[in-house]
C-alpha cells in the first residue's frame, strides 16, 4: 500500500516577466486578441490540446516539483497573486509518494532541506523556493490560512529610480504620509470593502477583515505601505494603495475616507495602482 506525505513550501519570485500565479492555458487566437503571446512558455506543456501554456508561477513551480518527484503531481497556491506582482512568502504544496526506496515521490527521510535543493535546481532565476516542511496530508493553503500580509512600495521623488525600477511604483508629488496614514486607520477592522474591489471580482461577500494598515516612510524618497488581513478581493490592496496615495497628494483628505468606505462605490476610491510595487509578504497558518 502506498503511503503518501504532503510538503508546503514557500515560495519568492520576481513577478515581471509572469503573468501572474495562476497557470493559464488559453487558445492562441486568445493570446493574439489579449497581447499576452510574448507570455507563452513553449517548455509548459498545455493540459489541453488546441492551447497554449503562459509564464505562470504555479506552472513553472509544479513542473520543478514533477521533475524531482517524478509523479504528475498538482501544486495548489495559497494566493492568485496577478500579472507583475512579486512574492516573497508565497505558500504552495503539494501530496506525493513518500514511500522508502519507491521510484518516484520523496520519502520524508530525504529531507526538506535536500528537497529545497533539488527543486531550486530546476528553477529559473526569477523565483526560488525558500523552505519546505511536512504537514498534514489534508493541508490546504487556501482554506486553511488565517492571514495573509502584503507590502505596496512608492518611490517618492522627482527622478526616477532606476535599480528598483520593477519592484516600486513612482510618484513625483511629495506625499503627506501622516495624511496616509490617518486615512489608512480608518480601514483597519471588518468593513464591505466593495468600493476597493475590481469588477468581477468573482467573491460571494466583499466584506473582510484588516487587522493592520501601516503607512511608513522607510527613508527619504521611499514610502511603504504594509497591509495585513484574513483576505483580500481582487485588486483590494492596489485600490488602497491608489486611495491613499490620493490622500498624500492632497486630491483627497483622510476624513474623507469613511464616506468612501461606506458608499460602496468603486468610483469614489482611487485608481488601481500597477502591479510594480507589490508584493506578498507571508501567509500564516494555525499550524
Amino acid at each position: 500500500m502506498t503511503s503518501n506525505v504532503r510538503y508546503k513550501i514557500t515560495i519568492a519570485y520576481d513577478g515581471t516577466d509572469f503573468c501572474g500565479w495562476q497557470k493559464q492555458e488559453p487558445t492562441l487566437e486568445h493570446s493574439e486578441k489579449t497581447g499576452s503571446t510574448k507570455l507563452i512558455d513553449p517548455t509548459l506543456t498545455p493540459g489541453t490540446e488546441g492551447r497554449v501554456a503562459l509564464r505562470t508561477v504555479q506552472g513553472v513551480v509544479e513542473r520543478a516539483v514533477r521533475e524531482v518527484v517524478r509523479e504528475m503531481v498538482e501544486l495548489r497556491g495559497a494566493s492568485r497573486t496577478d500579472s507583475g506582482v512579486h512574492a516573497r512568502g508565497q505558500v504552495g504544496a503539494f501530496t506525493c509518494n513518500g514511500d522508502e526506496g519507491a521510484s518516484v515521490g520523496w520519502p520524508a527521510s530525504r529531507g526538506p532541506e535536500a528537497l529545497v535543493r533539488a527543486l531550486n535546481g530546476k528553477l529559473p532565476d526569477d523565483v526560488v523556493v525558500r523552505g519546505a516542511e511536512i504537514v498534514d496530508t489534508e493541508f490546504d493553503p487556501i482554506s486553511d490560512c488565517t492571514s495573509k500580509g502584503y507590502s505596496y512600495s512608492i518611490h517618492n521623488a522627482k527622478t526616477r529610480e532606476l535599480f528598483d525600477r520593477k519592484f516600486v511604483h513612482h510618484v513625483w508629488d511629495v506625499l503627506d504620509v501622516e495624511a496616509m496614514q490617518r486615512a489608512a486607520a480608518v480601514l483597519v477592522g471588518e468593513h464591505d470593502f466593495a468600493g476597493f474591489a475590481a469588477a468581477g471580482h468573482g467573491r460571494q461577500t466583499t466584506v473582510r477583515t484588516v487587522h493592520r494598515l501601516d503607512v511608513t516612510k522607510v527613508r527619504e524618497d521611499r514610502v511603504r505601505i504594509d497591509v495585513e488581513g484574513n483576505g483580500f478581493l481582487w485588486n483590494m490592496v492596489r485600490i488602497i494603495a491608489g486611495t491613499l496615495i490620493e490622500v498624500g497628494r492632497g486630491m483627497k483628505k483622510a476624513e474623507d475616507m469613511p464616506a468612501i468606505l461606506e458608499s460602496k462605490d468603486r468610483a469614489k476610491a482611487g485608481p488601481t495602482l500597477p502591479p510594480t510595487g507589490l508584493f506578498l509578504e507571508w501567509v500564516k497558518y494555525t499550524l
